[in-house]
């Protein structure tokens, strides 16, 4: 029978992708595929979308609610992963894709990863600040220690709390130290025992393990109870080399239980042999201060001693110098030395007496010099005039008849003389 008359089985489209999805899903029921996250999208239904992608492909992957709600780290954009899931088909639009059951990142282990990313989201909160961190108590009436009642880790403490301050109270909050539901518990302990006020330190922790053994105190609940504790915290998580994202929230990070133990109680011996010293050095300050004091009101009896016999020497002296006083108003040496004060006083009266006379006669002399000065013939000569005089003779030229024309003249000025002829005789105008 030819190819062409064979009977055609004609799908639909839902039909051929439901083929599609069985042979993928049986086929590819389990399988590890590894890539990069890209489109990561996380909407209120609680199912995580991505695609899975290499250099060349890229396929789409889910991570329904139920595997979302158990990873301990975050999905981020461009991180490696290495999923584990069935392959499948989304019927509505025809696209294979990948059921995750499993996934964690490349290189890094889950558990590693969500570490990191918690830590430095709460490191960003300012939860592991060092200025957050309280000193511990010098000497705690109770220490409270919240762990397991079966673990190593409490025995530890309590014989450090015994062997170093027997008078010292404990109050145990007993928890899971590992399991799903002991981060809830160590978070509830902590708050209830900080809030209790009957303790004054708390000891978290238990003994050494596994990153998977001490995950819950890396859980975010126990961390955020322990840095809002009432009262300082010590964490004493596993041995010294595992750190713990609780030991960044605690005030005191113990490197073991035991070392938390000797951080919160001190030496009771010590304290006691300390007392004792301090009353002997506060009785020897006593007693030197009981020396002191009387020392004190010997230098007091001594001052006022001495300030009585300083008074009386001093009216003493008061009356000798009074009575020295009396003799000297008396004594004729002093009637001599009185009258002698009074000699400069009339040598400078008689002075300026003799400067006064000296002053009147000079200005008397100066007015009767100005005055002959105004009658001199030279002071006329100074104002413009001359002195004619006949030659021969020298006679005083009064009138202008007195000369004859062709007479000569001698005519006296203020600087100087003039010899001169009369040339002619004029009347006056």
């Amino acid at each position: 029978m030819p190819v062409s008359d064979r009977p055609q089985r004609i799908l639909t489209v839902s039909a051929l992708t439901a083929l599609v999805r069985e042979r993928l899903e049986k086929d590819f029921s389990d399988l590890w595929v590894e890539g990069e996250v890209s489109n990561l999208r996380a909407p209120a239904s609680g199912h995580l979308y991505f695609t899975l992608k290499d250099a060349t492909s890229q396929i789409r992957t889910v991570l329904f609610r139920a595997g979302a709600l158990r990873l301990r780290f975050a999905l981020k954009e461009g991180l490696q992963l290495v999923v584990r899931g069935r392959l499948t088909v989304y019927e509505p639009r025809g696209e294979y894709q990948i059921v995750c059951e499993y996934l964690e990142p490349k290189g890094l282990g889950a558990l590693q990863l969500a570490f990191e990313q918690l830590k430095e989201r709460l490191a960003g909160e300012g939860l592991f600040d060092p200025s957050r961190k309280r000193p511990l108590p010098f000497l705690p009436r109770r220490v409270g220690i919240v762990t397991s009642l079966t673990g190593a880790a409490l025995h530890d403490i309590l014989t450090v709390l015994r062997r170093r301050c027997p008078i010292l109270g404990v109050v145990v909050a007993p928890v899971p130290v590992q399991g799903d539901e002991a981060a809830a518990q160590i978070a509830a302990a902590v708050r209830a025992l900080g809030a209790s006020r009957l303790v004054d330190v708390m000891i978290v922790g238990r003994g050494g393990g596994s990153l998977e053994d001490l995950w819950c105190f890396n859980e975010e609940a126990v961390v955020r109870a322990i840095a809002e504790s009432k009262v300082p915290v010590v964490s004493a998580v596993g041995h010294e080399i595992d750190v713990t994202l609780s030991d960044f929230a605690a005030d005191y990070r113990a490197p073991t239980p035991s070392a938390a133990a000797e951080a919160v109680a001190p030496v009771l011996s010590d304290l006691v042999g300390s007392l004792e010293d301090d009353r002997e050095r506060m009785v020897r300050a006593v007693r030197g201060r009981l020396l002191e004091r009387a020392a004190q009101r010997t230098d007091e009896t001594t001052a006022r001693l001495r300030s009585t016999v300083q008074t009386m020497l001093a009216a003493l002296h008061r009356r000798v110098s009074e009575r020295r006083h009396d003799l000297q108003v008396v004594s004729p040496v002093e009637r001599v030395r009185a009258a002698s004060v009074l000699l400069p006083q009339l040598t400078k009266r008689v002075m300026q007496g003799i400067v006064a006379l000296l002053t009147t006669r000079r200005q008397a002399a100066r007015t009767a010099m100005a005055a002959l000065d105004s009658l001199s013939p030279l002071a006329v000569l100074g104002r413009g005039y001359s002195i004619v005089q006949t030659v021969p003779g020298g006679a005083v030229v009064k009138r202008a008849r007195d000369v004859s024309p062709g007479d000569e003249i001698l005519a006296r000025l203020a600087d100087g003389r003039l010899l001169c002829d009369v040339r002619k005789i004029l009347p006056d105008s």
